[in-house]
């Protein structure tokens, strides 16, 4: 069984530690992935798993040995790397075959292998061709049969899609998902890229400064940040910030220009009067009229458009309440002139709310 346990993992350089005390337990067959901006620490994080990175301190569990002293080659993990890391000389099937003859396997094994891995990602008519006679995208399908061959307990992903343009990078997401339900084993992806985080894993793991700051499903982190920093960060285009605060009996806050706002009953928890608040909501959350579904529990505002990014099937309508800039999503949109007014109902349901001063959630737990 290939679970992942970090416990109280510490890296630090010079005295200046990149990840902090760090917590994981990832299970057996299950695909995570570690999200954040540059410098969080996931990659170190990665590194360290794979032995490519020593710990100061704590200790990092596969299966069931603890290999913190372990050389790479002895912990039966393989690494897809963001460059590829192809041996240019040699042909894709000298490529994936490569690390088994160095693992000294019966050639009727690596045969076996190499070919299942070319079937699974469409590489069997490329096996005698070179890195440099491949696409992007058919380059990194060989650096991923290269791992696949090894039949490793965990398969490490390092950020292999940066390279690729945007169609590519969708494909080879679709490639990523179908390999790890067919081979079921242990999956660590490290990207900065949150809409491959959100599509790949069944679990997301948000860092910032060496620290976790909220993992769980793609749902729950989207659903239900446990403070700013998530919130901002997970969504696109991110969640609009209002500064807010409570008012008297706690059922409603108010804005910058003196708009009220009633709070969804049992939603939140209650803070005292005149605490200070970020309200947190979502372009798909404020609906111009006519471009999208009513909510149930709407509150109203109009507002004139300062400016519109038209992106085909939507266009995000920049738009000022309360004294701040919002982003607002048009469905079925039209042409939108700077300046038109528009009315717009914003989904109170969907409202995420934060202390100003600790950037917490004042969401109730869920039930």
């Amino acid at each position: 069984m290939a679970r992942v346990v970090l416990s109280e993992v510490t890296k630090a350089y010079g005295g200046s530690p990149v990840v902090r005390n760090l917590n994981l337990d990832i299970a057996h067959n299950e695909f995570v992935a570690l999200v954040g901006p540059s410098g969080c620490g996931k990659s170190t994080t990665l590194r360290m798993i794979a032995g490519l990175e020593s710990l100061t301190s704590g200790t990092i569990s596969i299966g069931d040995r603890i290999v913190n002293d372990l050389p790479p080659r002895d912990r039966n993990i393989s690494m897809v790397f963001q460059t590829y890391a192809l041996y240019p000389h040699m042909t894709v099937e000298e490529n994936l075959s490569f690390g088994l003859k160095l693992a000294k396997a019966p050639p009727e094994t690596i045969s076996t292998r190499v070919r299942e891995a070319a079937n699974v990602l469409g590489l069997t008519d490329k096996l005698q061709r070179r890195p440099a006679q491949l696409s992007g995208g058919e380059r990194q399908r060989v650096a991923m049969g290269r791992a696949m061959v090894r039949r490793p307990d965990v398969f490490l992903f390092d950020e292999p899609l940066s390279n690729l343009d945007a169609k590519l990078r969708t494909t080879m997401r679709h490639e990523i998902k179908r390999l790890h339900r067919r081979v079921q084993t242990t999956a660590i992806y490290v990207t900065h890229d949150q809409v491959e985080a959100m599509t790949l894993a069944d679990r997301v793991i948000i860092m910032r400064d060496g620290v976790i700051e909220q993992m769980g499903t793609p749902e729950e982190v989207f659903g239900r940040p446990e403070n700013i920093f998530v919130a901002g960060f997970i969504g696109s285009p991110p969640m609009n910030f209002l500064d807010a605060v409570m008012q008297d009996g706690g059922e409603e806050i108010a804005l910058g220009d003196g708009t009220c706002i009633p709070l969804p009953a049992g939603r939140f928890r209650p803070a005292a009067p005149g605490t200070k608040l970020k309200l947190g909501v979502r372009a798909e959350d404020i609906i111009p009229a006519g471009h999208g579904p009513v909510p149930s529990e709407p509150w109203d505002f109009t507002a004139p458009v300062l400016f519109a990014e038209p992106l085909g099937g939507e266009t995000h309508m920049i738009v000022e309440l309360a004294g701040q800039e919002c982003v607002a999503r048009m469905l079925d949109p039209r042409p939108v002139s700077p300046g038109e007014r528009f009315s717009f109902s914003v989904n109170s349901r969907r409202l995420h709310l934060f202390d100003a001063a600790t950037g917490l959630s004042q969401a109730r737990p869920a039930t």
